[in-house]
């Protein structure tokens, strides 16, 4: 009886034969999905031969950047730069917190008042969140002038968007446990947000926010190149007056200050983890 029980597991699970509308579904997909890339190929002037004739300008241009310029004249100015980027991208982060909160709480179904309120958060995170940080950064510029208070500004309003939306999701996706029992206690709104929600969703929120930080650092470099200062400017001016020892250097520096944000943003994660 045990051999025969044996022989029984051994015997291998016949597949399940493919069913015809499966079948048609997923080559219908694949069609789709292909003629899409098709379209976008040709839509974007994809050649590949045009990039493999451009060899010669590339490697002039290579040429002229190497070797770096590596003296103070070029490498004071470039650290300077890049210790204005480091501050955009950090009060474009930090400044951003309370309205990103607030809208959090405004657009996560758990904590809106009502669902007009709920929809009106979520679409001005979408609006914040659609308009990219450089047409922020163009707009600020005509209005405040070049410098980096207008890059802070163009981060603090785009970070909201970005951030509003993540930490309402993680809002949303919180343990219901401890909401549940505060509002059979007859909690407000206000304190299973404060006293539940919120401090169990803390190291997440966190970590996003992190996650921004990084990513302000970056997006700050690129809003220089529109006027709104840091070293973004100065690459922005070698390239100009074709100084591509000086933007090699610029480059090389931006990458030390990126990798040292990315070394920093992880050892604050491991410690909150």
């Amino acid at each position: 009886m045990t051999l025969l029980t044996d022989d029984v597991r051994r015997l291998p699970v016949p597949p399940k034969p493919p069913r015809p509308k499966a079948l048609f579904v997923g080559w219908a997909l694949a069609a789709v999905v292909a003629g899409v890339h098709v379209i976008a190929w040709d839509a974007t002037d994809m050649s590949f031969a045009a990039l493999i004739e451009g060899w010669r300008g590339m490697t002039d241009f290579l040429g002229e950047a190497f070797p770096p310029a590596l003296g103070w004249d070029v490498l004071g100015p470039s650290l300077s730069g890049a210790l204005v980027t480091l501050w955009i991208g950090l009060l474009g982060t930090t400044l951003s917190i309370p309205a990103s909160l607030g809208l959090a709480l405004l657009a996560a179904r758990g904590t809106a008042p009502s669902a007009a309120v709920y929809q009106a958060a979520r679409s001005l995170l979408s609006f914040l969140r659609a308009v990219p940080d450089v047409v922020f950064a163009l707009i600020f510029v005509t209005a405040v002038g070049l410098g980096p208070f207008p890059g802070v500004l163009a981060l603090v309003c785009h970070n909201v968007g970005v951030m509003g939306k993540l930490w309402a999701e993680a809002l949303e996706d919180a343990d219901p446990g401890p909401s549940q029992a505060l509002r059979s206690a007859g909690a407000s709104r206000v304190q299973i947000a404060a006293h539940a929600l919120l401090p169990t969703v803390t190291p997440q929120l966190t970590g996003l926010l992190l996650y921004r930080l990084d990513v302000n650092v970056r997006s700050s470099l690129v809003l220089g190149l529109v006027g709104a200062g840091g070293i973004g400017f100065l690459i922005n001016q070698s390239i100009k007056l074709f100084q591509f020892d000086e933007m090699l250097t610029h480059i090389l520096v931006v990458l030390v200050l990126i990798m040292a944000v990315d070394r920093l943003s992880a050892l604050v994660r491991r410690r909150l983890s």
